[in-house]
């Protein structure tokens, strides 16, 4: 089970790859994902113990250097959130949906775990910049109350209001809006 994460992005192709690399050679942590992303992005996710999650991240991000975006490390990371990347899952029943949609794909990390954290909700959709020029966003879902605080609690997270585009928590959506984005 994955405690702790890392996520690295980086505004460099092959900048990211020599990264990646850099970084499963620092300490003991598996790679979960390493890919490029619109608009010439590149993201890699890590998992591991904190100490080795951490000293990754810091050799990912000295041979990075100047093309480095932002970075993540999230201990106690909740299941959820790497479940919903980039992975949407039909709904159940509910009575809201919350969006978050931010510039900056790691924005999307910090707010998903915080939101998921904050109130019984449920992820739909955490998206990572792959298509949407280099954005991201969350989707999630829950009963009107619930989505509100968990949307309040993901914009308001630590890294992720500077990197805030609009955020939005609809009631009563229509079924077509979650068919929309499957």
């Amino acid at each position: 089970m994955m405690e702790t994460i890392g996520f690295l992005e980086l505004n460099s192709i092959a900048r990211g790859i020599e990264s990646a690399d850099a970084m499963l050679k620092a300490a003991d942590v598996q790679l979960i994902f390493s890919k490029a992303v619109c608009p010439g992005k590149y993201n890699i996710l890590i998992t591991g113990e904190v100490s080795a999650v951490t000293a990754s991240l810091e050799a990912g991000e000295r041979t990075g250097g100047e093309h480095v975006v932002d970075s993540v490390v999230i201990p106690r990371v909740h299941p959820s959130v790497i479940d919903a990347v980039n992975l949407a899952s039909e709904p159940g029943d509910v009575n809201a949906v919350g969006v978050m949609e931010f510039y900056s794909i790691t924005a999307a990390v910090y707010a998903a775990d915080a939101a998921v954290k904050a109130a019984e909700v449920s992820l739909m959709d955490v998206r990572l910049g792959t298509g949407i020029g280099g954005k991201s966003f969350v989707v999630l879902t829950g009963g009107v109350a619930a989505v509100n605080e968990a949307v309040k609690c993901g914009v308001a997270a630590c890294g992720a209001q500077s990197q805030l585009v609009s955020h939005v928590v609809i009631p009563n959506p229509r079924r077509e809006i979650f068919t929309s984005l499957m």
